[in-house]
C-alpha cells in the first residue's frame, strides 16, 4: 500500500481521449498522453483492503495491490515482474480489457475503483520503455515440438510459455498475418497493431516459428501434424457467427461483423482489399449490444456513415448496481463506450423482424418492433408490444450477435471430439485425441481475451505436464477463492 490515504484524497482519473468529430477522422488509437505523477496518484488509491477481491475478478489472478504499490513507488522494474508474472500481454488487456478486476475492487463499494486496467498499460508501456522486455531465449531445450493452432491470445499464450518451457514451438495462423483476434477483431482505434507487431517480433526471436497462409485441414495436412509434433494445441476460437434467419436475410447488404471489421483492419494494415463491405453514406443497423456490436459502430463512423443505429434484444440496464447486481459481482449495468460516443443512436428492448428490400435484391429497409420482458412460470419471455412496429431506413446491416462454436472440419481432420454445443470436448484442456488439446474460445466459447490469455496459460501447464511428466509452468494462483464460491 503506497499510501495509506490515496483513496480519500485522490479521485479516479482516466487519460482524455482526442475530441470525437477529430478521431473519427482515422483508425488511430484515442486516448491523449497522462503524466506518469497522475498514474502514480491512480496507484496511490488501492486500499490495504485486507482481501484484494481484484484476484479473483481478474480470469489471470494478476496480483494487483502489489504493482500498485510498485508504481507508487515509482519502481517500474518490480511492478513489471509482477504483472509479467501472470500476464503474458498487459499491454493488450491494458488496452482493451473490460476489467472485471475494477467490478471486484473494494474501493469500488462506495467510491470509483482504482484504475487497474490503465495501471496496467502504463507498466507494461513503461517495460518496453526503459528495456525491461527484450528477447528472452530459453537457456535449456527439450527436444519435444509443439504446434499451436490459431494465433490469437489463446495460442499466443500457449506458444510464449511452451517456449518458455523450453519446447520447439510452431505456431500455424490461417490468414496473411499473426495477431488472431487481437489483429482482424479489434479495430486499431482500441488497439493499434503495431503494439502486437512489437510482441510478435520478440516471440519471433525468443524462438517461436509463425508460419502464416497456413490452415490445417486445407493447405496444411493434420496427419503431417500428427506425425511431425509430439502435441498440438487448438486455440482456433469460436468463429462461426451466428445468424438471424428472418425473413429478407438473403438480401445484398446484410452482413456479419466479423466479416466488417477483418475487411477494415486488413485495409488498415495496407492490404489489397477487394468488395471491401462499407458503410460509407449508408444508413447502418448495428443488432447487437455487445463489445463487437461497439466496434462495428465506431468503424461506421470513421467510414462516413450516414446514420448509424444499434439495436438490442434485452432492456436498457440500470445506471449503477441495486439489490439484484450486488458488489463483487460483475455489474449489469449500462456502458457507453467510446464508439458509442462518437455518435449514433442506441434502442433497447427492440426485435428485428424482417430485412426488406428494393427490385434489386438490395436491402432498403429493416421491420422493428418493441418487446417488453415478463415473467411467466419464473422464465423470462418477450412479448411485442402492439402498434410499435416500424420500417427503419437501412442500406448496410451488420449482425453483431455473438459466436457459437469453432468451424467443424478442423476437428473432424483431427479425430476431436465435439460438445453437444459444437465446442471443442476437452477435460482440462485435453481432448480425446492423446497428445491434442484445446484453449481459449474453441473450449469454453465467446468470451474475453484475458479469458483466452488465462486458458492459454493454463493449457500449456497440462501440455508441459504430458511430454515432460511434470512442470514448472506457473499456475493461476490459487490462494484466494473464488467468487463463483460466494454465490453458492
Amino acid at each position: 500500500m503506497g499510501q495509506q490515504d490515496g483513496f480519500l484524497k485522490f479521485d479516479r482519473e482516466l487519460p482524455d481521449s482526442r475530441p470525437p468529430e477529430k478521431r473519427i477522422e482515422d483508425f488511430k488509437e484515442i486516448y491523449q498522453p497522462f503524466p506518469e505523477v497522475k498514474t502514480k496518484k491512480q496507484a496511490a488509491r488501492c486500499m490495504d483492503c485486507g482481501i484484494p477481491f481484484c484476484h479473483s475478478g481478474c480470469p489471470l489472478g494478476n496480483i494487483i495491490p502489489e504493482f500498485n504499490d510498485a508504481v507508487y513507488h515509482e519502481n517500474w522494474e518490480e511492478a513489471a515482474k509482477i504483472l509479467y508474472s501472470t500476464n503474458n500481454f498487459p499491454e493488450f488487456t491494458g488496452r482493451i480489457c473490460p476489467a472485471p478486476c475494477e467490478a471486484s475492487c473494494v474501493l469500488g463499494i462506495n467510491k470509483p475503483p482504482v484504475a487497474i486496467e490503465h495501471i496496467e498499460k502504463t507498466i507494461a508501456e513503461k517495460a518496453y520503455e526503459l528495456g525491461y522486455i527484450k528477447p528472452n531465449p530459453p537457456q535449456v531445450r527439450t527436444d519435444k515440438k509443439v504446434a499451436v493452432i490459431g494465433s490469437g491470445p489463446a495460442g499466443l499464450a500457449a506458444a510464449d510459455q511452451l517456449n518458455k518451457a523450453g519446447h520447439w514451438v510452431t505456431v500455424f495462423e490461417r490468414e496473411s498475418r499473426i495477431g488472431g483476434l487481437l489483429r482482424y477483431g479489434i479495430p486499431d482505434f482500441k488497439l493499434e497493431k503495431r503494439f502486437v507487431e512489437r510482441r510478435i517480433s520478440i516471440m519471433d526471436e525468443e524462438g517461436i516459428r509463425f508460419k502464416v497462409n497456413a490452415e490445417v485441414g486445407k493447405n496444411i495436412n493434420p496427419d503431417m501434424l500428427k506425425d511431425d509434433f509430439d502435441a498440438i494445441v487448438i486455440c482456433t476460437g469460436s468463429t462461426v457467427p451466428r445468424d438471424l434467419p428472418i425473413p429478407g436475410r438473403e438480401l445484398k447488404g446484410i452482413h456479419f461483423a466479423m466479416d466488417f471489421l477483418t475487411m477494415q483492419n486488413k485495409e488498415v494494415a495496407g492490404d489489397k482489399v477487394e468488395n471491401k463491405i462499407s458503410a460509407e453514406g449508408k444508413n447502418v443497423v448495428v443488432i447487437g449490444g455487445g463489445d463487437t456490436g461497439s466496434d462495428c459502430i465506431g468503424t461506421s463512423h470513421r467510414q462516413k456513415a450516414s446514420s448509424v443505429l444499434q439495436l438490442e434484444l434485452m432492456p436498457k440496464p440500470h445506471l449503477k448496481r441495486d439489490d439484484s447486481d450486488p458488489w463483487p459481482l460483475w455489474p449489469m449495468t449500462l456502458r457507453t463506450s467510446s464508439s458509442h460516443e462518437e455518435g449514433g443512436e442506441r434502442k433497447w428492448g427492440v426485435l428485428t423482424k424482417e430485412f426488406k428490400g428494393n427490385e434489386k435484391g438490395e436491402l432498403s429497409h429493416i421491420k422493428l418492433v418493441d418487446i417488453e420482458w415478463v415473467n411467466q412460470g419464473g422464465r423470462q419471455s418477450m412479448q411485442e408490444i402492439q402498434g410499435t412496429e416500424r420500417d427503419v431506413p437501412c442500406e448496410l446491416a451488420l449482425l453483431a450477435i455473438g459466436f457459437s462454436h469453432p468451424e467443424n472440419h478442423l476437428l473432424e481432420n483431427l479425430g476431436v471430439e465435439k460438445t453437444q454445443t459444437g465446442l471443442v470436448g476437452a477435460d482440462q484442456y485435453k481432448t480425446n485425441v492423446e497428445n491434442i488439446f484445446t484453449a481459449g474460445d474453441a473450449r469454453r466459447g465467446q468470451s474475453l481475451v484475458v479469458w483466452a490469455i488465462s486458458e492459454g496459460r493454463e493449457a500449456a501447464r497440462e501440455v508441459d505436464q504430458y511430454l515432460m511428466g511434470r512442470t514448472e509452468l506457473p499456475a493461476k494462483d490459487s490462494s484466494f477463492f473464488d467468487i463463483a464460491e460466494l454465490e453458492k
